[in-house]
């Protein structure tokens, strides 16, 4: 149906083209996600070829993780970005796209191995195991972080930097347990309490909101999932602990 030169489409229609169920259609409209941008004479809902915009907003952002309240939260503001919301949004499915590719290829090994008569060996179990718990490992330190922090955290985000942060990490922590009786004073200290404030200044972007609910995860650690690795042991943390102390008591 065409109106002023712009083109109409019932809730059927509507949810035809887009892939979706008119039920979806009548539920994203009473939560005031997606409201139709017209209605006929008789009170039918209508949408517009904007709507799709939208609606392939609230898919998206449901599909990578946000709950629908959140969603709507996010849309309504006044100064939404739409194509800083589609870049996040592509580079999210993106890693999950990566995500996937290695848990199929995981799964592939394993069906190889058994299709030779072999029994996999524990290490193809464990690293399909370690794939997919990559993907769940960041949807529970969602809740520490605000919807604005973690687009943030998204924006900065790529494999690159991902791999590199561990790398550096890795490296600090090993450095730290080799040096776990030096004075906290000592120049050795606090060069590796130099090296840890940097790395979460590069996490944090400089954010003091993101630094703050970053503290705030880590002090919860008793309610972490079982499956959580801790990334350092508490002799490492109570080593950085006195030697950020002996640094600010200077």
């Amino acid at each position: 149906m065409k109106k002023d030169g712009a083109r109409w489409y019932r809730a059927s229609e509507f949810a035809s083209l887009a892939g979706v169920t008119v039920r979806t259609l009548h539920h994203y409209d009473r939560l005031g996600l997606l409201k139709p941008s017209g209605r006929t004479t008789a009170g039918h809902r209508m949408y517009g070829e904007r709507d799709f915009a939208r609606l392939q907003q609230v898919v998206t952002l449901k599909f990578i993780g946000f709950p629908l309240k959140d969603i709507k939260a996010l849309l309504d503001r006044d100064r939404f970005d739409l194509p800083a919301a589609l870049r996040l949004q592509r580079e999210v499915i993106a890693e999950k796209r990566r995500h996937l590719d290695l848990a199929v290829r995981a799964i592939e090994k394993a069906e190889r191995e058994l299709a030779t008569g072999e029994e996999p060996d524990w290490e193809a179990f464990a690293k399909i195991i370690e794939v997919i718990n990559m993907q769940n490992d960041w949807e529970w330190v969602k809740k520490y972080y605000t919807e604005e922090q973690l687009q943030k955290l998204a924006a900065r985000y790529s494999p690159e930097v991902q791999e590199r942060a561990e790398r550096d990490w890795a490296a600090l922590i090993k450095d730290i347990e080799a040096s776990l009786g030096e004075d906290p004073v000592s120049e050795k200290a606090q060069a590796l309490v130099a090296r840890w404030s940097e790395l979460i200044e590069r996490f944090t972007g400089g954010d003091p909101g993101i630094r703050e609910n970053l503290g705030r995860l880590y002090a919860d650690q008793a309610n972490w999932p079982s499956a959580a690795a801790r990334p350092y042991s508490d002799d490492v943390g109570a080593f950085i602990a006195k030697t950020i102390s002996a640094r600010d008591r200077k």
